[in-house]
């Protein structure tokens, strides 16, 4: 997504635990013409992420397109007859809490670009439309995930601001047309200018 944004001419601000790996990765982006930088922050502490998001704007100035989908932690994914509550909180933090702090922060930002230029983006594996039974963390968070931002859809959508979720089903793969990464960092592009689909699905083989 940050190579196909980053050839419209977007700059990027990449986000995740390590600063190192955010370092280089913005350095391998350069590479290909595209202006990165990294800021490392946890999804699941909201004022670190919160933090990280303020220091992009500060940086590489206002964001216009936000994509949340941090990949989940294994131990997310536990039978249903297993999982405790203390398994949930985990995949709430990440899923939950995490969407809705990096929502504040964003959006009235983008609400200063003027009418249909803020887009948000959540990219989710397929539990969040039909739950898992070995998976349970993952499709009880991602189902109020899909729930928010479904609520997101409806009212940011009134301020010009789209909102979009892509629901990838099984594993990405490069020998897959549809689900290999240029192929979803076309259709995210897809969501953001066409600004007409809430949902799509890709489904598993």
């Amino acid at each position: 997504m940050a190579r196909r944004f980053g050839r419209e001419g977007f700059t990027v601000g990449l986000i995740s635990r390590n600063q190192g790996r955010l370092d280089a990765l913005a350095e391998e982006l350069s590479q290909d013409g595209v202006r990165a930088q990294g800021f490392a922050a946890d999804v699941r502490d909201p004022a670190s992420l919160t933090a990280a998001l303020r220091a992009v704007t500060d940086e590489l100035g206002p964001i216009e397109v936000l994509q949340y989908s941090p990949l989940p932690a294994k131990d997310f994914m536990r039978p249903v007859l297993e999982t405790t509550p203390e398994d949930l909180v985990g995949p709430i933090e990440f899923s939950i809490y995490g969407p809705v702090a990096a929502v504040h922060q964003v959006v009235p930002g983008m609400r200063f670009l003027g009418e249909d230029r803020g887009t948000i983006l959540f990219v989710n594996g397929g539990s969040a439309v039909k739950p898992g039974r070995a998976v349970t963390g993952t499709s009880v968070a991602f189902a109020g995930q899909a729930a928010y931002a479904e609520l997101l859809h409806e009212v940011l959508g009134e301020e010009g601001i789209h909102v979009s979720q892509l629901i990838i089903g099984g594993a990405i793969s490069e020998d897959d047309d549809e689900k290999s990464p240029a192929a979803l960092a076309d259709k995210l592009w897809d969501l953001h200018t066409e600004r007409d689909t809430f949902r799509f699905q890709i489904s598993a083989d």
